[in-house]
């Protein structure tokens, strides 16, 4: 579900909380939950049919292409009535002004409906779900308010989402506990008939905020521990080798990866469909339920507003100098150790909310998982070669199951 534009030459980008922080679901490792601290002072933190309007008509007016994509995210989206996206809809149509518009949005699947799946399929919107692999290792962080297990409900809403069939694919955040078994994960979305999948690693530190937040941000120069359930890098490179040798022998082009798919966009010099990956970043800002703009998802913190969308328009936010230079330091901070790297290409650092480690050398700003990253890329470089090359000679990329088959990446 991660896109990622480019400013002024691709579509300003604000990826929307029409519920902020609400959730049904109380997961361990979430993010977000905690940024109701930041709004106290509000009763109700769920976005008002003026404000609607207002980032509808604004965002739509905003754009420089034909295309406008609205992501919807969380929280819990679907804690707000069908009426407001209903409602959404018609907005949409109003501004359109000619353009064609298309909706994205993020659930965690557990309060699907047959009439919130009609409505999807109707209006083609397309469907991410929350998922972290089989039960026992979605269940070991993703539970309610009560502390009860989700697997079983989200596992009802895809079925849903597959009745009606709504275009849908899985987001499955990669763990201290479920990264230990790539395969008996990587099997599982296929067996449910997840084309789509993309794979968080989630990486988190605590510290202590006066106003109740407890998750560190890049401010917190302070030496502070990880969260117990952040994935170590020797986790994550293994991983991702693992799910890898297994997709490159029979799914290339069956089974679309985020992952694989943009370190293939990097190999062959495009733009890769993840930000994370991208030279640069800022072009993906996140607007809260009451205005506030930030200049990342995973930057909602004091330090990182641009504004509120009732004082300043999206462009003045998002194309201010204050955000180009958020998105240019993804580049320009890179440690010593990273531009010397023979894979920056291709991980161009990572997510800036990771680099909080430091390099052989002592320079700090390097990825926490970086020595995931590099074990990855070392091992996958000859068949992104090899379809790298299928591609220039514009053969299917899939060409490589068969070169698998035939054995010719065993001497390597």
């Amino acid at each position: 579900m991660s896109l990622t534009y480019a400013p002024f030459a691709k579509p300003l980008y604000v990826m929307v909380k029409p519920a902020g922080s609400i959730c049904n679901l109380a997961c361990d490792y979430c993010y977000y939950l905690e940024k109701a601290n930041l709004y106290k002072e509000n009763r109700n933190h769920v976005m008002n049919d003026v404000l609607l309007e207002k980032f509808i008509k604004e965002y739509i007016e905003s754009q420089t292409m034909s295309q406008v994509l609205f992501t919807w995210h969380g929280g819990e989206t679907l804690m707000r009535p069908l009426s407001f996206y209903k409602k959404a809809l018609e907005l949409q149509k109003k501004y359109a002004g000619g353009r064609t518009i298309e909706n994205a949005i993020q659930t965690n699947g557990t309060l699907l409906t047959d009439e919130w799946c009609a409505f999807f399929k109707e209006n083609n919107w397309l469907v991410g779900v929350s998922i972290d692999g089989p039960q026992e290792f979605h269940d070991e962080f993703r539970k309610n308010k009560q502390g009860r297990p989700s697997f079983n409900k989200v596992m009802q809403g895809i079925s849903l989402l597959k009745k009606h069939g709504v275009e849908w694919n899985g987001m499955a955040v990669v763990n201290d506990f479920n990264a230990d078994y790539p395969l008996d994960f990587y099997n599982f979305f296929k067996e449910i008939g997840c084309q789509y999948i993309q794979f968080t690693p989630i990486v988190e530190r605590i510290t202590h905020h006066n106003d109740g937040r407890h998750l560190a941000s890049l401010s917190d120069n302070k030496e502070v521990e990880l969260a117990d359930f952040t994935v170590t890098p020797e986790q994550w490179g293994s991983f991702l080798c693992t799910i890898f040798d297994e997709w490159v022998k029979e799914d290339v082009g069956k089974i679309f990866i985020q992952m694989f798919d943009s370190t293939l966009a990097n190999w062959v010099g495009e733009q890769p469909g993840v930000c994370t990956l991208a030279k640069v970043c800022g072009h993906a800002g996140v607007m809260e339920f009451n205005g506030d703009v930030y200049s990342c998802d995973h930057f909602v913190f004091p330090e990182y507003k641009l504004g509120n969308i009732y004082e300043n328009s999206l462009v003045e936010m998002m194309y201010s100098k204050r955000q180009q230079d958020f998105g240019n330091s993804k580049y320009t901070s890179l440690p010593n150790q990273c531009k010397n790297c023979d894979y920056l290409f291709a991980c161009n650092g990572e997510c800036p909310k990771n680099r909080f480690a430091v390099t052989e050398d002592g320079e700090p700003g390097l990825n926490y998982l970086c020595k995931g990253y590099f074990q990855f890329y070392s091992h996958v470089a000859p068949y992104m070669d090899f379809m790298k090359n299928e591609l220039a000679n514009q053969r299917p990329p899939s060409n490589v199951m068969e070169a698998v088959q035939k054995g010719e990446f065993n001497n390597l």
